[in-house]
């Protein structure tokens, strides 16, 4: 009897050890995750702002540019449809912004399958 003490408790800080190196791992991977899931985030906020100011210049210089080129005949008609393209287009950019939103993010995907197989190990690892 007693040496099914001294390895029991071997066995349950053998198996606490495991469990808690699992978890830092893991919890590594989340950190690296969430700050892959940050960079990528302002990338792409920066390269969506630069692109929303280059595209906005490019479209008034060629509204002034139709204006300009009808002025004497239909400049009325051109502001008019100029800004109705604006408008719809907005919309239609609206509606994909509001499909992405919708869509979410995979973040932590690679976290939770990695949890899984720890869980399914350690189902395992108590039968």
């Amino acid at each position: 009897m007693g040496f099914g003490k001294p390895g029991l408790m071997g066995s349950m800080r053998q198996l606490g050890g495991s469990v808690l190196s699992i978890f830092s791992t893991r919890l590594a991977l989340l950190v690296n995750e969430l700050q892959e899931e940050k960079l990528r985030l302002t990338q792409m906020l920066f390269f969506a702002l630069f692109a929303l100011v280059c595209f906005s210049f490019g479209l008034l210089l060629l509204t002034v540019f139709v204006v300009v080129l009808f002025w004497d005949s239909q400049r009325l008609l051109v502001l008019g449809l100029a800004g109705t393209f604006f408008f719809v287009l907005a919309g239609v950019m609206t509606r994909l912004l509001l499909a992405k939103v919708r869509q979410g993010s995979n973040l932590f995907a690679a976290s939770l399958a990695e949890l899984e197989k720890d869980r399914q190990w350690l189902r395992g690892a108590q039968e």
